[in-house]
Formats: C-alpha cells, structure tokens, sequence
C-alpha cells in the first residue's frame, strides 16, 4: 500500500501511521499516512527560510518556468490523480479530473504572470531624484488547505506564493495525503529547488498551530471552517502576520418566476448536490417566487431523486459520498435536527450507520423555519432548503439574513432584476443564471461578512496578498 509522507528540505520524513480512509468502501483503505509532529514543522520553517533568499533572487521568469512544467506534469497525469482523488475524498472520477486540469490553468496562468511588471515609477518634486516602488514577497507563507478541493485550493495559494518569490510550508488536510502528494510530486518534478516548498502532513491542533504561531512564518493564507479561521486570525494578529481566510458560506439561490425553471432547477441541483454538498460555494438555501415554488420543488425533487449516489469509482455515480466519518456524523445530526423540528422531507431521509461508505441521500427540505439552525448554519452536506418569498424586496432581504457572504445565485430573464440584484446582495461573488458553485481562476474570489477576512484570492489580486511594497528614492549624481 502506497505510503504518504511530510516532504522537508528534500527529504521524505516518516511520523505516526495513520489508514488514509476510501469514503465510498471504508474496509478498503486509499493509502497509509505519516503524520508529523512538532520537529517536523520546526524543520519546515528551518528550510523556508533557509531558501527564500536564493528563490526570490532567481529571476521571477526562472520561477514561472518551473510553475509551467508542473502545469504540465498535472495534466499527464491527470486521470491518475482523479481516480486517487475520487478514492480518498469522494468526489467522483470526473469531478476529480475536471480538479486537477483546474490546478494545472492555475500553475500556468501564475507563470504567466511572473512576466507581468512588478513596480511603478512616480514623479517626483526634486529635479534630481528618481522615485520608483516595487513589490517583494513577505517571505515565509504558511498555506492551509482543506480537503473539499485538495488539489485546486492548494493551487491557487502555492502558486502565486512560488511565482512572487516566496517561500512554503503546506499544511493540507490530513486526510487527503494522496491527492497532496500528486500536486507537491509536479513541482518536484519540474525542479522547485529544496527547501522552497514543504509539505507537513498533520494535524491542526498539533503541527497547524505550532506553524501559525512560528516567529519564522510571515504570512498565512487558511481555507476551512468559521472556528479556526478566527482562532487563526488572532494569533495572527498578535504576532503581527499578514493574514487571508477564506471560510463558510450560506448561499442562496434566488428563483423568479420568470426563470426558466428547467435551467434553475439543474442549476440548484448541481450546486446543491454534485461533491456531496461539500463546497464552501454550494447552494444552501434556495429562495422561489411563490407562483412557481410547487413546479420548482417538483423539478429539483426529480434529480434528488434520480442522481445515482454511489462508490465514487464508478462511472455511473452522480454524487459520491461525504468525505469523512465527521462529515458523516455532522450531515447526519442536520437531519436528524430537521426530522425534530417537522421540516418536511420532500427528498431524502434520515441517515443511518455509514454501510458501506459514507454514503448521504439527495435531501430536499421545506417548511424550515428561518430561526433554524438548519437555515442559518453551514451544513456542508447534499441538502437543499427552499423556502418561497412574494416579490423582490423579500427575497434580498432573506438572502442578505445570514452572517455569511460568500456566493449567491439569481435565476431570471429580466436583465434589470438580475443587476439590481447584483447590487443588493451582499455576496463577495454573484451569479447570474448560473450555480453558485464553479469559479474562474483569473477574477477575485472572497466573501463578506463572516466568510472572508477581506482579502481576495485568485486572479492578479493575489499579487496584493503574497507581495509587499518597497519604495526607492534616488538622487541621481
């Protein structure tokens, strides 16, 4: 069986062994894991530093070229590291593959911008002097990736890290060791030199605590959940690092009557279910115009219904299972909860002990009260909550009613009721006949509210997170 370590300074270091567990069959292990401690982390830290003055020396060009070749190397081996992915995480082959050609346009877009210019040049008020600023890397980024997207989240905070001339330590989810492998094993490939990128297979409360409070890391870029975040963003802040958070979201889906149903409903589907729900940019709660909330609970009850969910390995599966025996658990205890308060259960069910995966049904639910834990928090999970509104004053103002801001959908065929609502919401993203779920890697992504610490990712604006500027006066002789 394939075995995952911590790679440090060039070197694979072994730690507690651990089964990296298949969702879909848990008798079946994906792979062993090897999860570090402390003296890995400080080994990690010892490395970055060790090389960041020779990496954000070498020309950003020479940077972008080794981005470019593990671009490459991704989409060889694509179909390998989505089957390895749909085996550890769940997701299906497909969705696993479409991830991975996903990280490779990013490493390549991030190569593409090591030729962008990297500094201005100002007028100044003495004759004399030449004034001129130009951005240098922070140095020293810790990046933190969840295991929902284990190889596209890593992607857009590695690469923009490498290609600015910074240095990482990667802490991904310890629970996807595989798919982590697959991308650090591209840049290994395409020649990162040693020391410029780590990867430290761990805990949070262990290894990722003890990096994000490290005197020797400048900077922290955390994807995962609202209670980390926070207790991320505070020592942070105590220590005085530079600090990005991109956490949960409740995002609505908002349907007009003069939408086109069949579109909605496909949309809300896919947004709702695909990845089992598990995407902070899933559709939550889904908002309908009373005139046309029965034809649309009937067209979404459809796909709840005939989506095949099943062993993520199979070409057949629609949805695969939730990622973990917590998911499980939680997702689980959000029904339960759901069954307690009388929510009507037009699809879906109650869940039982996982057998022989960590499979959760389709679940369509109504009569949710918008005081329920159900409507307000993130479930994470293929469930989908509509509610009916009577015009658009109540629509905005149930879909602004939460503390998260991160994605929002609107379904209509009036051009001034879809960007007057683009306006209204208060979503760091807006969708427009489209699921909430799914993003271009060259725009800003980030919420409001809750889900974001303000900074964006993605797109040239991650040049703001992972550089600073230096301004240079010089007199001329």
């Amino acid at each position: 069986m394939v075995e995952i370590k911590s790679f440090v300074a060039g070197q694979w270091l072994e730690g507690e062994v651990v089964n990296d567990e298949n969702p879909s069959n848990l008798k079946e292990p994906a792979a062993l894991a090897h999860l570090a401690d402390m003296s890995v982390a400080e080994k990690a830290v010892d490395a970055a530093r060790s090389a960041l003055d020779s990496w954000k020396k070498l020309p950003a060009p020479s940077r972008g070229e080794i981005l470019l070749k593990a671009a490459r190397l991704l989409e060889e081996r694509a179909e390998e590291i989505g089957k390895d992915m749909a085996l550890e995480e769940g997701k299906t082959v497909a969705e696993g593959i479409g991830e991975t050609k996903r990280a490779a346009n990013i490493l390549k877009y991030y190569a593409g911008q090591t030729l962008e210019p990297d500094g201005e040049t100002y007028p100044s008020a003495s004759p004399i002097t030449f004034l001129f600023a130009r951005r240098e890397p922070v140095g020293v980024v810790l990046a933190i990736s969840p295991w929902n997207f284990p190889i596209a989240i890593p992607g857009w905070k590695i690469a923009p890290a490498l290609a600015y001339g910074n240095t990482v330590i990667w802490k991904p989810a310890e629970i996807v060791p595989l798919t982590s492998y697959h991308f650090l094993k591209a840049l290994i490939d395409a020649g990162i030199p040693t020391g410029v990128l780590n990867m430290v297979i761990g805990k949070g409360s262990t290894v990722g605590d003890y990096l994000v409070e490290h005197p020797g890391v400048n900077a922290i870029s955390f994807t995962g959940s609202n209670k980390v975040g926070r207790s991320i963003l505070v020592k942070a802040a105590e220590r005085n690092k530079k600090v990005q958070l991109e956490m949960g979201g409740k995002n609505p889906a908002i349907v007009f009557a003069d939408a086109d149903l069949d579109l909605a409903a496909e949309m809300v589907a896919r947004g709702a279910f695909m990845s089992a729900g598990q995407k902070c940019t899933a559709t939550s709660r889904v908002l309908v115009q009373r005139e046309v909330v029965e034809k649309f609970i009937q067209k979404l009850t459809e796909k709840a219904t005939t989506w095949p969910v099943g062993n993520a390995l199979d070409p057949n599966t629609k949805v695969g299972p939730l990622a973990s025996q917590e998911q499980y658990n939680k997702v689980k205890s959000y029904l339960d909860l759901a069954a307690e308060e009388g929510a009507s259960f037009v699809a879906g069910r109650k869940m039982d002990a996982p057998d022989p995966g960590y499979f959760a049904p389709l679940t369509v639910l109504t009569d949710v009260s918008e005081r329920s834990r159900l409507w307000r928090e993130e479930i994470f999970g293929p469930v989908a909550i509509i509610r009916p509104f009577e015009d658009y004053e109540e629509a905005v103002n149930f879909a602004n009613d939460t503390e998260f801001g991160l994605v929002s959908s609107v379904f209509t065929t009036n051009l001034k009721t879809a960007i007057r609502f683009s306006q209204d919401v208060q979503t760091g993203v807006v969708k427009v006949n489209q699921e909430t779920a799914g993003l271009e890697y060259q725009v800003p992504f980030g919420g409001m509210k809750e889900s974001s610490s303000g900074s964006r990712e993605q797109g040239k604006v991650a040049r703001d997170f992972y550089t600073q500027w230096k301004t240079v006066y010089v007199d001329l002789p």
